[in-house]
């Protein structure tokens, strides 16, 4: 399930001594809570033509610099650039904005696409020693949807993370699919994980041992349906958030005639009876939907849910909507320690993801 010499050798690099077939969370490991502190966000610039067409790409540009600007200030930044063509024209972007360059590594690993949460690494951290290992779960392109992007499920074996012990897991996840706590308890959609296109062998019960055996999952809330338009099959960051270990934040719309409010509705039923790892009630707290965002005749999946909780700060998408305000008021109540940006994402969510879709946190 994992190469066994690479993971002694990486185990004992790191002072760490477990069996070589042992788990990460037989090995100490944890997937953290986002809001707890990290090393590096991870992100690849964009540039795929049919995930933003040049008439749309500069305001997609835009959105990355925003998100880049708000990261910098504090964390590294690790933007991965196709080549050394692209690496000079950012560079370039970068100094004339006035961004902190010192906080901001490129990295000349080539992508298909910018969908970083789903194909990359998910970094676990050793509860009692603090060191840093990475999952690296199989990656089909949503279900076997786009051909062309499959390729990006090799972009964690280019990545410099040598050092960092490395455990390679024999199931399809996607890290917009699942949303944790840091202490046990873990969000995902049965639209998703029990969806025939990801691992038909795989029943409930095989899919939550491989949870809590590679992100330390130990209990795992299962939601319905995602959104209209969305290409995931119901990614969970679009739908309902951990904002602390016993809050959650959950998209609702309120227009019974909205073809996205069932589901919600029966989301957020899910979560008033649901508890956590510990067997205790979990807080919901609602936060608007925008109104409906098409491109094209096509509903694409907009949501305020789809944040990025950095260190200093919070990144939400925002999409020109008369809701935005009052989206970005529910998550300043609930991150009073960090400052709350809108980020124009009306484009980006051209795409259908945002903010959270194209990053992914390195933990400290």
């Amino acid at each position: 399930m994992h190469t066994a010499a690479s993971l002694r050798d990486s185990l004992t690099d790191c002072g760490v001594t477990v069996p070589i077939d042992a788990t990460p969370l037989e090995s100490g490991y944890v997937m953290p809570a986002e809001w707890e502190r990290h090393s590096a966000t991870w992100i690849s610039w964009p540039k795929n033509p049919y995930s933003f067409p040049k008439e749309i790409l500069p305001e997609v540009e835009e959105s990355y610099l925003g998100i880049i600007t708000a990261l910098a200030k504090g964390e590294t930044v690790n933007l991965l650039v196709d080549d050394e063509l692209a690496a000079k024209r950012i560079e370039s972007i970068i100094e004339s904005r006035g961004i902190n360059s010192n906080n901001v590594r490129l990295h000349r690993i080539r992508t298909s696409d910018v969908w970083f949460r789903d194909y990359g690494p998910i970094f676990v951290k050793n509860c009692k020693t603090g060191n840093i290992a990475y999952t690296h779960w199989e990656f089909n392109a949503w279900g076997g949807k786009y051909d062309d992007l499959k390729q990006d499920c090799t972009v964690p074996k280019s990545m410099p993370l040598q050092g960092l012990p490395k455990f390679d897991v024999p199931m399809v996840l996607e890290g917009g699919s699942i949303d944790v706590n840091g202490l046990g308890t873990c969000l995902t959609t049965e639209q998703c994980l029990l969806n025939r296109n990801r691992n038909p062998s795989m029943d409930r019960g095989r899919i939550e041992s491989y949870l809590r055996d590679y992100l330390g999952a130990t209990h795992v809330v299962w939601l319905g349906n995602g959104l209209e338009g969305d290409d995931t099959d119901g990614h969970v960051d679009d739908l309902a958030r951990f904002v602390s270990k016993d809050t959650v934040v959950c998209a609702y719309e309120e227009d019974e005639s909205d073809s996205n409010h069932a589901a919600l509705e029966e989301n957020f039923r899910i979560l008033e009876n649901a508890t956590d790892q510990a067997g205790s009630k979990i807080d919901i707290v609602k936060i608007p939907m925008p109104k409906a965002v098409v491109y094209e005749g096509q509903r694409l999946p907009a949501s305020y849910t789809n944040f990025y909780v950095a260190n200093g700060a919070v990144l939400v998408p925002t999409f020109r909507d008369a809701n935005d305000d009052e989206a970005l008021g529910v998550l300043k109540r609930l991150f009073k320690t960090r400052e709350v940006i809108g980020i124009d994402c009306r484009s980006l969510v051209y795409g259908f993801g945002a903010i959270h879709c194209v990053t992914q946190q390195q933990p400290a």
